[in-house]
């Protein structure tokens, strides 16, 4: 079977593959060329340089995420449906991270992406100012939160009982009550489940932001 043609989507796809297992920095031309089995020089006839493939990357990350919007969501779960996508994504290309909002020529999903969530939050009676809020702050816990948790030395109930029981075992009780009584009487329940923090903090944003959007629409019409 003879290779697939290269074409502009291949050479960004392998350059997520490439960052996929050596983070952000590791995306040159010579790797991504080295992963898809050509010289780096073929890869200018589909991208001008390093900077064109990191923006092409960011918007192949912003595709995967899914666009609120639904026709008839309620904002809160249009939003919360597309935060949680957002958290699922870039738990697996955390080194997006430090690029989403650093790119100076963002492509068209990015920018449909954004419109997409303005959107939502207008058409809910946002106003323009609470509705730069809101953006900011459910990006920052979302970025926030999967940064935390791909550092975390725990990714499953097992870890989370292994870690958390070593440190119970050498933590001094009376120096740190408030802490033993933590790890011990919640992270190690058996019940506990420390992914479904990112819920529970997203439902409090959200409820704020409502409140906030209440109390304008309230006063507006008052």
């Amino acid at each position: 079977m003879p290779p697939q043609p290269l074409s502009r989507a291949l050479v960004l796809e392998a350059a997520i593959r490439v960052a996929d297992r050596g983070g952000a920095e590791a995306i040159t031309m010579r790797r991504v060329a080295q992963e898809l089995g050509v010289e780096a020089m073929s890869l200018y006839h589909h991208v001008p340089n390093k900077g064109a493939i990191l923006d092409g990357v960011v918007d192949m990350v912003f595709a995967a995420i899914k666009l609120p919007g639904a026709e008839g969501d309620d904002w809160r779960d249009a939003i919360r449906t597309r935060a949680v996508s957002a958290r699922a994504v870039l738990s697996q290309h955390s080194w997006a991270l430090g690029l989403m909002d650093s790119r100076r020529d963002p492509g068209p999903a990015t920018l449909r992406h954004h419109d997409a969530v303005l959107g939502v939050l207008r058409e809910a009676g946002f106003t323009l100012a609470l509705a730069a809020h809101a953006v900011s702050l459910i990006d920052s816990y979302v970025y926030g939160f999967v940064l935390q948790e791909t550092n975390l030395p725990m990714t499953t109930p097992d870890d989370v009982e292994d870690v958390a029981g070593d440190l119970l075992r050498q933590l001094p009780e009376e120096e740190l009550p408030y802490l033993t009584e933590m790890i011990r009487d919640h992270a190690l329940r058996k019940d506990y489940d420390h992914t479904s923090e990112f819920g529970y903090g997203l439902d409090l944003i959200l409820d704020a932001l409502e409140a906030r959007r209440s109390a304008r629409r309230s006063g507006a019409s008052g």
